[in-house]
């Protein structure tokens, strides 16, 4: 696995240039490519051409994000799978091999079950389009009490429930992107984590939760860098995660305002050190 620099997951505006110049500087293997860095180059050739310059200084690429809201009214999916096919060029021509969404835990109108047969309609539509393409399609389950709870009809905020729906679209390259911080709030530990492969996950996200709220009072949008307060189990999850032989990346994804406020060489310094530490630890 290898560390990540993900500007948008720590809340720093940072263009994409800068974020590949940074990354370097700061010793992480890899930086989130960039979707509208990569329309904005001349062609696919072009495109094959900065891929190459980011690879030659030592950086791999993480996650980018899946352009298909799947819990949109149909109109909007349709037209967004129709425009799909056109960004996964681009995506295959940087040398991108995966795609990331979250889960949303939570419907007003949707009962579980039916929220259910929605995601896998749509998940099988989208994942057959990916895997003609060659990319992998990470999953993210939400596990926050105070967010799936706010609307009528909960819907899959576990490891087990995503586990689940992944198994019944059965596309081999759709998996899961497993956070700390869901993994803590949905009340999981390393056994739930057993088991699993590479083939498995995806991507990674590891941050800290506040020391001063229970379990089921932790916010979604509020957490902590890695390691702060020691009330995940941090090394228990990355060595859950070492045993599964993953390879990817690993990211940070704290929601924390205050740190875009800071200067962000120290930010990133910082960053990088508890990435590499929970790697290697």
């Amino acid at each position: 696995m290898f560390s990540n620099l993900s500007a948008g997951a720590l809340g720093l505006s940072l263009d994409h240039p800068t974020a590949i110049d940074l990354a370097e500087k700061h010793g992480f293997g890899g930086v989130d490519p960039d979707l509208g860095f990569l329309r904005s180059l001349d062609g696919t050739a072009a495109i094959a051409e900065h891929a190459a310059a980011v690879r030659e200084r030592g950086l791999q690429w993480g996650i980018a994000g899946l352009p298909v809201p799947l819990t949109a009214p149909a109109e909007e999916f349709r037209a967004a799978l129709t425009d799909l096919p056109a960004t996964l060029e681009l995506l295959t021509a940087a040398g991108v091999t995966s795609v990331g969404t979250w889960l949303r835990p939570m419907h007003d109108d949707l009962n579980y079950r039916r929220n259910w047969v929605l995601h896998v309609s749509r998940l099988n539509l989208v994942g057959e389009l990916l895997a003609d393409a060659g990319l992998r399609l990470g999953l993210e389950y939400i596990g926050p009490k105070t967010f799936w709870s706010t609307e009528r009809f909960p819907f899959l905020h576990s490891l087990g429930e995503a586990r689940e729906l992944i198994a019944e679209v059965g596309r081999p390259n759709i998996g899961l992107i497993l956070d700390t911080y869901h993994w803590y709030t949905a009340g999981e530990s390393a056994a739930d984590l057993a088991g699993l492969t590479d083939a498995d996950i995806v991507s990674v996200d590891i941050n800290d939760a506040r020391d001063d709220r229970e379990r089921d009072e932790q916010q979604d949008l509020d957490r902590r860098l890695p390691g702060a307060t020691g009330v995940i189990d941090l090394a228990g999850f990355m060595a859950a995660v070492r045993a599964a032989g993953y390879t990817g990346p690993v990211k940070v994804e704290p929601f924390m305002k205050s740190l875009a406020e800071q200067p962000v060489d120290e930010v990133l310094a910082d960053v990088s050190q508890r990435l590499r530490d929970a790697i290697n630890s």
